[in-house]
C-alpha cells in the first residue's frame, strides 16, 4: 500500500482522532479540518487523495462542501466518502447524486470503512463486502 494523503473532515476531534489511527495503521497519510471552510483550504493546501466528510458541520454542512469541491477544478476529481450518522436511507443516495463516491453511516467497523477506502482509491479491496451506498451499486 503506498502513501496516500487523506483529508479527514469531522468537527468532533475523537472521530478524527479514531479515524487517524485506523488509517495511520493502513500508511495512509492524514490531514484534518473542523468544519466545511477549514475543508476547502486543507484540500487545496494538501491536495488529498481522498476526502472521508461528515454531513454535519460547522459553516456549512457536508453537501454545501461536495458542491464546492466539485465547482474547483483542481479539486473536483477527488474522491469523497461521505460518513455520517444521519439516516443512510435519506441521505446515501443525495450524497451519491450530489458527487460522493459512498456513504457509511456512523459508527463504521474498521473492515467496511477500510474496505470502501480502498475501492474508492482504486486499490485492492479486503476479502468480505459490506452494503454501503455506493456509486453503482443499487
Amino acid at each position: 500500500m503506498s502513501n496516500k494523503k487523506i483529508l479527514i473532515v469531522d468537527d468532533n476531534p475523537y472521530v478524527r482522532r479514531g479515524m487517524c489511527v485506523r488509517l495511520t495503521a493502513n500508511r495512509y497519510e492524514t490531514f484534518f479540518a473542523g468544519d466545511a471552510v477549514a475543508a476547502i483550504a486543507e484540500a487545496r493546501k494538501h491536495q488529498p487523495d481522498l476526502i472521508i466528510l461528515d454531513l454535519a458541520l460547522p459553516a456549512g454542512d457536508g453537501f454545501v462542501v461536495i458542491q464546492w469541491l466539485k465547482a474547483i477544478p483542481a479539486l473536483d476529481l477527488i474522491p469523497i466518502i461521505v460518513v455520517s450518522a444521519r439516516d443512510a436511507r435519506e441521505n446515501g443516495p443525495r450524497v451519491l447524486k450530489a458527487g460522493a463516491q459512498a456513504y457509511l453511516q456512523k459508527p463504521v467497523n474498521d473492515s467496511e470503512f477500510l474496505a470502501v477506502i480502498r475501492r474508492a482509491l482504486g486499490e485492492p479491496a479486503l476479502r468480505n463486502k459490506s452494503v454501503v451506498y455506493e456509486l453503482g451499486m443499487a
